[in-house]
Protein backbone atom coordinates (compact mmCIF):
# COMPACT_ATOMS: atom_id res chain seq x y z
CA UNK A 1 0.00 0.00 0.00
CA UNK A 2 0.99 3.46 -0.88
CA UNK A 3 0.01 6.64 1.70
CA UNK A 4 1.09 9.54 -0.39
CA UNK A 5 0.24 8.28 -4.09
CA UNK A 6 -1.73 5.92 -6.18
CA UNK A 7 -0.03 2.94 -8.54
CA UNK A 8 -2.42 1.53 -11.33
CA UNK A 9 -1.56 -0.73 -13.91
CA UNK A 10 -3.03 -1.15 -17.43
CA UNK A 11 -1.35 -3.79 -19.48
CA UNK A 12 1.86 -2.27 -19.94
CA UNK A 13 1.16 1.09 -18.67
CA UNK A 14 2.15 2.67 -14.91
CA UNK A 15 -0.62 5.47 -13.77
CA UNK A 16 0.83 7.25 -10.69
CA UNK A 17 -1.64 9.71 -8.81
CA UNK A 18 -0.10 12.19 -6.96
CA UNK A 19 -2.52 11.90 -4.03
CA UNK A 20 -2.51 14.83 -1.14
CA UNK A 21 -5.74 16.67 -2.36
CA UNK A 22 -6.45 17.77 1.36
CA UNK A 23 -3.30 20.14 0.31
CA UNK A 24 -3.34 20.08 -3.70
CA UNK A 25 -1.67 17.41 -3.71
CA UNK A 26 1.79 19.07 -2.46
CA UNK A 27 4.71 16.78 -1.51
CA UNK A 28 6.48 16.25 1.35
CA UNK A 29 9.41 14.49 2.34
CA UNK A 30 7.76 11.55 3.24
CA UNK A 31 6.74 11.93 -0.06
CA UNK A 32 9.62 11.52 -2.10
CA UNK A 33 10.52 9.27 -0.29
CA UNK A 34 7.86 7.23 -1.52
CA UNK A 35 7.69 8.35 -4.58
CA UNK A 36 11.50 7.46 -5.19
CA UNK A 37 10.38 3.67 -4.53
CA UNK A 38 7.61 3.71 -6.64
CA UNK A 39 9.48 4.93 -10.00
CA UNK A 40 12.44 2.61 -9.06
CA UNK A 41 10.01 -0.04 -9.48
CA UNK A 42 8.72 1.15 -13.04
CA UNK A 43 12.27 1.40 -13.92
CA UNK A 44 13.12 -2.21 -13.10
CA UNK A 45 9.72 -3.76 -14.35
CA UNK A 46 10.29 -5.16 -17.75
CA UNK A 47 6.63 -5.19 -18.34
CA UNK A 48 5.72 -1.43 -17.78
CA UNK A 49 6.86 -0.04 -20.84
CA UNK A 50 5.08 3.64 -20.17
CA UNK A 51 3.98 6.01 -17.27
CA UNK A 52 1.69 9.06 -16.75
CA UNK A 53 1.89 10.80 -13.66
CA UNK A 54 -1.08 13.14 -12.31
CA UNK A 55 -2.61 14.41 -9.04
CA UNK A 56 -6.21 13.49 -7.24
CA UNK A 57 -8.62 15.80 -7.79
CA UNK A 58 -9.52 18.55 -9.73
CA UNK A 59 -7.93 21.33 -8.33
CA UNK A 60 -4.41 20.61 -8.91
CA UNK A 61 -1.30 18.29 -10.35
CA UNK A 62 0.75 19.42 -7.20
CA UNK A 63 0.91 22.79 -5.44
CA UNK A 64 5.07 21.81 -5.12
CA UNK A 65 6.61 22.11 -1.70
CA UNK A 66 4.97 21.75 1.37
CA UNK A 67 5.76 24.58 2.79
CA UNK A 68 3.24 24.14 5.68
CA UNK A 69 4.90 21.26 6.79
CA UNK A 70 8.58 22.46 6.47
CA UNK A 71 7.34 25.38 8.65
CA UNK A 72 5.91 22.60 11.04
CA UNK A 73 9.76 21.63 11.76
CA UNK A 74 9.04 18.64 9.04
CA UNK A 75 11.69 17.23 7.68
CA UNK A 76 13.14 18.97 5.17
CA UNK A 77 14.76 18.34 1.85
CA UNK A 78 14.41 15.73 -1.26
CA UNK A 79 15.42 12.44 -1.88
CA UNK A 80 18.78 11.63 -4.65
CA UNK A 81 16.03 11.16 -7.28
CA UNK A 82 14.41 14.17 -6.67
CA UNK A 83 11.52 16.14 -6.13
CA UNK A 84 8.67 13.41 -6.46
CA UNK A 85 11.37 10.82 -7.11
CA UNK A 86 11.59 12.43 -10.63
CA UNK A 87 13.47 15.89 -10.96
CA UNK A 88 16.72 14.15 -10.74
CA UNK A 89 16.63 10.81 -11.80
CA UNK A 90 18.79 9.64 -14.49
CA UNK A 91 19.02 6.81 -16.85
CA UNK A 92 15.14 6.18 -16.66
CA UNK A 93 14.33 5.93 -20.58
CA UNK A 94 11.10 4.85 -20.21
CA UNK A 95 8.46 7.47 -21.24
CA UNK A 96 6.57 9.59 -18.87
CA UNK A 97 3.42 11.51 -19.37
CA UNK A 98 2.28 14.21 -16.96
CA UNK A 99 -1.54 14.82 -17.44
CA UNK A 100 -1.74 17.89 -15.46
CA UNK A 101 -5.25 18.94 -13.82
CA UNK A 102 -5.57 22.11 -11.88
CA UNK A 103 -2.16 24.32 -10.91
CA UNK A 104 0.98 22.73 -11.30
CA UNK A 105 3.31 25.20 -9.25
CA UNK A 106 6.74 25.28 -7.77
CA UNK A 107 8.33 21.60 -7.69
CA UNK A 108 4.38 20.16 -9.54
CA UNK A 109 5.49 22.11 -12.17
CA UNK A 110 8.78 20.91 -12.04
CA UNK A 111 7.66 17.60 -11.91
CA UNK A 112 5.95 18.16 -15.22
CA UNK A 113 9.29 19.40 -16.97
CA UNK A 114 10.74 16.36 -16.20
CA UNK A 115 8.44 14.43 -18.28
CA UNK A 116 8.57 13.83 -21.48
CA UNK A 117 5.45 15.41 -22.95
CA UNK A 118 2.75 16.93 -20.66
CA UNK A 119 -0.46 17.03 -21.52
CA UNK A 120 -2.58 20.39 -19.91
CA UNK A 121 -6.52 20.65 -18.86
CA UNK A 122 -7.96 23.87 -20.47
CA UNK A 123 -7.70 24.85 -16.14
CA UNK A 124 -4.41 24.45 -16.04
CA UNK A 125 -1.91 26.56 -14.84
CA UNK A 126 1.89 26.36 -14.53
CA UNK A 127 4.28 28.97 -12.61
CA UNK A 128 7.91 28.85 -10.65
CA UNK A 129 6.55 30.89 -7.61
CA UNK A 130 9.65 30.66 -5.67
CA UNK A 131 11.02 33.89 -5.67
CA UNK A 132 7.96 35.55 -4.08
CA UNK A 133 8.78 33.16 -0.88
CA UNK A 134 12.44 33.80 -1.36
CA UNK A 135 13.23 30.41 -2.64
CA UNK A 136 14.10 29.63 -5.85
CA UNK A 137 13.27 26.69 -8.44
CA UNK A 138 16.06 24.22 -7.29
CA UNK A 139 14.93 20.74 -8.40
CA UNK A 140 15.56 21.43 -12.49
CA UNK A 141 13.17 24.09 -13.39
CA UNK A 142 15.73 27.05 -14.56
CA UNK A 143 17.67 24.84 -16.49
CA UNK A 144 14.56 22.66 -18.09
CA UNK A 145 12.16 25.52 -18.94
CA UNK A 146 15.14 27.25 -20.73
CA UNK A 147 15.80 24.55 -23.06
CA UNK A 148 12.39 23.61 -23.32
CA UNK A 149 11.08 27.19 -24.10
CA UNK A 150 13.86 29.70 -24.91
CA UNK A 151 15.72 31.89 -22.73
CA UNK A 152 13.71 34.97 -23.00
CA UNK A 153 10.43 33.48 -22.60
CA UNK A 154 11.65 31.11 -19.84
CA UNK A 155 13.21 34.23 -18.43
CA UNK A 156 9.59 35.86 -18.70
CA UNK A 157 8.48 33.66 -16.76
CA UNK A 158 10.68 32.89 -13.99
CA UNK A 159 11.64 36.44 -13.28
CA UNK A 160 8.53 37.23 -12.85
CA UNK A 161 6.69 34.32 -10.83
CA UNK A 162 3.66 34.59 -13.44
CA UNK A 163 1.12 32.24 -13.62
CA UNK A 164 0.80 30.71 -17.29
CA UNK A 165 -2.64 29.03 -18.50
CA UNK A 166 -2.51 25.69 -20.41
CA UNK A 167 -3.44 27.39 -23.46
CA UNK A 168 -0.58 29.91 -23.41
CA UNK A 169 1.72 27.18 -22.05
CA UNK A 170 1.03 25.51 -25.34
CA UNK A 171 1.72 28.22 -27.37
CA UNK A 172 5.17 28.86 -25.75
CA UNK A 173 5.65 25.11 -26.29
CA UNK A 174 6.08 23.17 -22.52
CA UNK A 175 2.70 21.67 -23.11
CA UNK A 176 2.54 18.83 -25.78
CA UNK A 177 -1.19 18.77 -26.00
CA UNK A 178 -4.26 20.33 -24.47
CA UNK A 179 -7.57 18.36 -22.82
CA UNK A 180 -11.00 19.74 -21.66
CA UNK A 181 -11.27 20.05 -18.12
CA UNK A 182 -11.39 16.95 -16.27
CA UNK A 183 -10.09 14.92 -19.12
CA UNK A 184 -6.58 15.03 -18.95
CA UNK A 185 -5.89 11.69 -17.82
CA UNK A 186 -8.29 10.38 -20.52
CA UNK A 187 -6.37 12.75 -23.06
CA UNK A 188 -2.65 11.32 -21.79
CA UNK A 189 -3.76 7.64 -22.15
CA UNK A 190 -4.79 7.87 -25.55
CA UNK A 191 -1.27 9.33 -26.03
CA UNK A 192 -0.26 6.37 -24.10
CA UNK A 193 -2.15 4.16 -26.32
CA UNK A 194 -0.50 5.69 -29.37
CA UNK A 195 3.10 4.60 -27.36
CA UNK A 196 2.26 1.49 -26.78
CA UNK A 197 1.82 0.49 -30.31
CA UNK A 198 5.19 1.18 -30.96
CA UNK A 199 8.30 -0.96 -29.94
CA UNK A 200 9.27 -0.52 -26.31
CA UNK A 201 12.92 -1.17 -27.38
CA UNK A 202 12.75 1.63 -29.74
CA UNK A 203 11.19 4.39 -27.40
CA UNK A 204 13.65 3.41 -24.71
CA UNK A 205 16.35 4.20 -27.79
CA UNK A 206 14.26 7.16 -28.64
CA UNK A 207 14.30 8.63 -25.72
CA UNK A 208 17.93 8.08 -24.45
CA UNK A 209 19.59 9.31 -27.77
CA UNK A 210 17.21 12.39 -27.82
CA UNK A 211 17.91 13.45 -24.24
CA UNK A 212 21.64 12.74 -23.86
CA UNK A 213 22.20 13.99 -27.59
CA UNK A 214 20.98 17.51 -25.61
CA UNK A 215 24.33 17.74 -24.02
CA UNK A 216 26.42 17.51 -27.62
CA UNK A 217 26.42 20.85 -29.25
CA UNK A 218 27.01 19.52 -32.83
CA UNK A 219 24.19 17.62 -34.27
CA UNK A 220 26.32 15.33 -36.13
CA UNK A 221 28.30 14.64 -33.47
CA UNK A 222 25.63 13.14 -31.57
CA UNK A 223 23.78 11.52 -34.16
CA UNK A 224 27.60 9.32 -34.22
CA UNK A 225 27.34 8.55 -30.36
CA UNK A 226 26.31 4.24 -30.16
CA UNK A 227 24.26 4.96 -26.72
CA UNK A 228 23.72 2.19 -25.11
CA UNK A 229 19.55 2.38 -25.41
CA UNK A 230 20.26 1.92 -29.49
CA UNK A 231 22.56 -0.97 -28.71
CA UNK A 232 20.40 -3.06 -26.96
CA UNK A 233 17.68 -2.22 -29.26
CA UNK A 234 19.95 -3.29 -32.13
CA UNK A 235 20.25 -6.69 -30.25
CA UNK A 236 16.87 -7.07 -29.36
CA UNK A 237 13.84 -9.26 -30.89
CA UNK A 238 12.28 -6.37 -32.13
CA UNK A 239 14.88 -5.43 -34.12
CA UNK A 240 13.67 -8.28 -35.94
CA UNK A 241 10.09 -8.20 -35.04
CA UNK A 242 9.23 -4.92 -36.85
CA UNK A 243 10.40 -5.44 -40.09
CA UNK A 244 9.00 -8.99 -40.42
CA UNK A 245 5.20 -7.96 -38.74
CA UNK A 246 5.34 -5.07 -41.73
CA UNK A 247 5.99 -6.99 -44.14
CA UNK A 248 3.47 -9.48 -43.19
CA UNK A 249 0.96 -7.10 -42.52
CA UNK A 250 -0.22 -8.00 -39.46
CA UNK A 251 0.27 -6.60 -35.59
CA UNK A 252 4.25 -6.65 -33.83
CA UNK A 253 4.73 -9.10 -30.81
CA UNK A 254 6.77 -6.83 -28.63
CA UNK A 255 8.70 -8.61 -26.40
CA UNK A 256 10.90 -5.95 -24.55
CA UNK A 257 14.10 -7.23 -24.54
Amino acid sequence: MHEFCKIEREGHLTIVTLNRPDVMNALHYPAHLELERVWNDFAADPEQWVAIVTGAGTRAFSAGNDLKYQAGGGTRGFVASGFAGLTSRQGLDKPIIAAVNGVAMGGGFETALACDIIVAAENAKFALPEPKVGLAALAGGMHRLPRTIGLKRAMGMMLTARHVSAQEGYELGFVTALAAEGQALSEAKRWAAMMLECSPMSLRATKQAAMDGLAIADVFAAAKVEYDAVARLRKSQDWIEGPKAFSEKRKPNWISE
